[in-house]
């Protein structure tokens, strides 16, 4: 029997059946005779909690069923469909989502449950676009929540906890142009100083280092060509100069497979991820953890990591620092205030990277840390549950919904339920 692998090839998938149910009546089946199951979406999560001891249903098969409903400017969608597919759906159409993640590959249903993200300061993670969610629940019930209903900002980051989310309506706008420019070696000490100000240059920033000297390695800023800060051909940006030429985040590999750079205004749907949706993202061979800082932490947070240079340095191929708005969803890593992402994307070298998260996290507690749902981490749920106000009725919640833990798998038991 081979191994069915996540996309980085870390995790094998213990799972001793894998469906790809072709209709909502074959997943409702599927899920109300299952003792246990769980939903796969593009296996980009770095951990195993996707995994199961029952059956993995791949919502891959169902129509996409992209709908737009223009008067309530909502899409709905089926949670198999990848972002890319969306996104140029919708931009054909004239409309936009509010932001997309880095890679546009990942499947909508599976972003939202792990409250994955873009960046900017004014942007809440892809979870706060969700207008609705239909999921099919243990007994095989079609059950559709709506914003403002009880318990909906509880099922919206679900982990997969609560059922199978089979479709999503979340909030669209009208199309708007991105013009993407990037910045070389910046001076950190002027960064540091003026942080509030570069996260505010653009409509999304992100910032790319390997934690080491005194330069940040990469700028990458993605103006609103409708609300433009920072005027395009720029000639410094605090002391970072800009690119001759389209850059990969990673050093050394080529960035023919990321998305228009340069300052050249286009669609937002080919400018908010770093990655352009036909090619295969980002190098594969990888792993990747990220930590989630309260805004108010965001500089001694980053200056903590710069201390840690010695030991995280040699392990990561590059760390990206990006912003996300709060959000009242009460999983997110971002529940009640505005905070930052710290992001490694390590060499895979799994028991290395293991070792040092243990270290990662102690230093970054003080700051209230949470880590990303998807990606590797150390913490437990006896760690967890006081980041988390809401943490308790989530719990309670899936108790409700799911009495006998069909959807509980290992991960779940280990960083939610704490057995």
């Amino acid at each position: 029997m081979v191994t069915e692998l996540n996309w980085a090839g870390n995790y094998g998938y213990r799972a001793p059946r894998i469906v790809h149910p072709a209709s909502l009546a074959e997943l409702q089946d599927l899920v109300a005779g299952a003792g246990k199951v769980r939903a796969l979406g593009s296996r980009h999560s770095f951990n195993d909690i996707a995994d199961t001891s029952g059956t993995l249903v791949v919502l891959d098969r169902l129509d996409a069923g992209i709908s737009v409903d223009r008067q309530n400017m909502t899409v709905t969608v089926s949670g198999g469909t990848r972002y890319g597919r969306l996104a140029a759906e919708l931009q054909r159409q004239g409309f936009a989502l509010h932001n997309l993640a880095s890679l546009p590959h990942i499947s909508v249903a599976g972003a939202v449950a792990t409250a994955t993200h873009g960046s900017g300061d004014g942007n809440g993670n892809l979870a706060t676009a969700v207008a609705a969610l239909e999921l099919v629940t243990a007994d095989g019930t079609v059950v559709t929540v709506r914003r403002g209903e009880p318990d909906f900002d509880g099922m919206v980051v679900g982990l997969g906890a609560l059922g199978i989310v089979s479709r999503l309506t979340l909030d669209i706008e009208p199309s708007f142009d991105i013009a993407q420019s990037v910045f070389e070696n910046l001076d950190w000490d002027q960064v540091l100083a003026g942080f509030d100000d570069v996260t505010s240059a653009a409509y999304s920033v992100s910032l790319f280092t390997d934690w080491s000297g005194p330069r940040v390695g990469q700028a990458w800023l993605k103006n609103r060509t409708d609300q433009t800060v920072l005027p395009a051909g720029a000639p410094d940006f605090f002391s970072g100069t800009p690119a001759g030429q389209a850059r990969h985040p990673l050093p050394g590999v080529s960035g023919s497979n990321c998305t228009q750079q340069l300052g050249v205004p286009g669609p937002w749907s080919d400018r908010l991820s770093h990655f352009r949706m036909e090619f295969t993202p980002s190098k594969g061979d990888e792993l990747q953890s990220e930590y989630l800082i309260p805004r108010e932490h965001a500089v001694d947070a980053i200056r903590t990591m710069r201390s840690l240079s010695d030991v995280v340095t040699p392990l990561i191929l590059v760390g990206e620092i990006r912003t996300i708005a709060a959000d009242q969803l009460w999983l997110s890593p971002n529940y009640g205030g505005a905070g930052i992402g710290l992001h490694f994307t390590w060499r895979q070298d799994e028991p290395a990277v293991r070792a040092v998260l243990p270290l990662l996290e102690a230093e970054l507690a003080p700051f209230g840390a949470r880590p990303h749902w998807g990606k590797l981490f150390h913490a437990e749920a006896a760690a967890l549950a006081p980041l988390y106000p809401r943490f308790a009725d989530f719990t309670a919640l899936a108790g409700r919904l799911d009495p006998d833990g069909k959807f509980r798998n290992e991960f779940l038991d280990r960083t939610v339920f704490g057995r």
